[in-house]
């Protein structure tokens, strides 16, 4: 990435380099939290109504690095489209879509998992069982993050972005299991580790790359990003 780093693109210098260092990291604990349980989604059940807490830290921690995702993907094929302009195209745009799909699997566990509380376990393996399979129209987006990742990383060494070692790192991230209520397997470490070997330095390179903000300004900026995250947590509570 030889282009300096400027304010003046989307998503921009800190939340472009912010999403691409915290993504990577939350969903690399995410994995790890629910690590000692087995992957398959009637022991994910169980996992639930035996540490509610950790399974729920866990999966909270995974969906939102998979929502932070999105402004560090827009950033990357910032970077990539200088040089390689159609990699960027579809690489950014698979990954995204694949992104959404993640999204929409997140709303399947969380109703799972109430539905643990609710109606027990047995019951809720059973409602899960049967409807597994069922088609939505986020299923036909799950295999676009697969390659889209692949995509990502051939653009990102192409148009050198990244490194070799960094791009293939960037590219094992296709092997991220995808789907309703999965838990972590060596894939998951490895790719969510991968993906934090090829982001982070990146998302640090571009919060460092540009005029350092004033100390009053980074407390001012602290503090009206709480405040709104404080206000929307109420205003969603409330609806």
């Amino acid at each position: 990435m030889n282009e300096r780093v400027r304010d003046n693109w989307f998503p921009g210098r800190w939340l472009g380099g912010i999403s691409l260092i915290v993504g990577p990291i939350f969903m690399l604990i995410g994995v790890i939290l629910r690590s000692k349980f087995h992957f398959f989604f009637p022991d994910q059940l169980e996992a639930y109504k035996a540490h509610s807490t950790l399974l729920f830290i866990s999966y909270s921690f995974f969906i939102a690095g998979n929502v932070l995702l999105w402004p560090a993907v827009i950033s990357l094929c910032q970077f990539i489209s200088m040089k390689k302009p159609n990699w960027a195209l579809w690489g950014g745009s698979f990954a995204i879509f694949g992104l959404f799909a993640r999204t929409f699997h997140a709303g399947v566990d969380h109703l799972a998992f109430q539905m643990v509380r609710i109606i027990g376990v047995e019951a809720t393996t059973k409602v899960m069982a049967q409807t597994y399979g069922a088609f939505h129209i986020f299923h036909s987006l799950s295999p676009l993050i697969m390659f889209g990742w692949i995509i990502l990383a051939i653009g990102s060494y192409c148009a050198k972005v990244l490194g070799l070692i960094r791009s293939i790192m960037l590219g094992l991230m296709s092997s991220l299991p995808l789907g309703v209520l999965k838990g972590t397997t060596p894939f998951s470490i490895v790719a969510t580790l991968a993906l934090c070997i090829a982001l982070v330095p990146l998302g640090i390179r571009v919060l460092k790359d540009g005029v350092r903000p004033s100390l009053k300004r980074i407390i001012s900026s602290v503090i009206v990003i709480i405040v709104l995250l404080v206000g929307l947590f109420v205003i969603g509570e409330l609806g």
